[in-house]
């Protein structure tokens, strides 16, 4: 009698186990239910292409005042996720430089929906123009936790940004991505 129990919960285990294989495909598209539960690992990563890019910003009026830059992304395809921190450069007359996430920020995985809304933050210190302790910001790109190399650029007209102890990094950061209500 005790081996019924267990057989039972083995076979129960097995059942589960493979239902969460989703090897169900019929060749026939993509269903809602796997769009819905699909992670991350197996392409749900969200594309730039899929997304709409909106710019706003809070530019900072003076040297060595903090300014901010919002990017919001809208989902207009299907339910993918971002897994991490957007990937930010600086692009300068000498070079580029990639901006640090915000400390102590953690990453989190946050799923859109069609027509869901997020945004993250490049936050800065205006630098003084002309000057070796600023850089020259042209441009600004940013890539997607898990969606390859497509990068989106953006205008900068926000200034110069200030470099830390007058010659190293930018004096920059990136926000995680926010929740938007949906």
């Amino acid at each position: 009698m005790r081996t019924f129990p267990l057989t039972m919960a083995a076979t129960l285990a097995a059942a589960l186990l493979l239902t969460g294989c989703g090897g169900g495909d019929t060749g026939g598209g993509t269903g809602g239910d796997d769009a819905k539960n699909a992670d991350p690992a197996n392409g749900s990563a969200c594309a730039l292409a899929d997304l709409g890019v909106e710019v706003g910003a809070g530019a900072a009026p003076a040297a060595g005042d903090t300014g901010t830059v919002t990017v919001t992304l809208t989902n207009q395809g299907a339910r993918c996720t971002l897994d991490g921190f957007p990937a930010v450069d600086l692009l300068a007359d000498g070079g580029t430089t990639s901006v640090s996430p915000e400390e102590p920020a953690q990453a989190r995985p946050l799923t859109l929906g069609e027509g869901a809304s997020t945004s993250f933050t490049i936050t800065y210190v205006r630098g003084e123009a002309g000057s070796a302790q600023s850089l020259p910001v042209r441009k600004a790109s940013f890539t997607l936790p898990g969606s390859g190399k497509d990068a989106h650029e953006l205008a900068w007209s926000y200034g110069d940004v200030a470099r830390e102890d007058g010659g190293g990094a930018a004096q920059a950061s990136v926000s995680g991505f926010e929740s938007s209500g949906d």
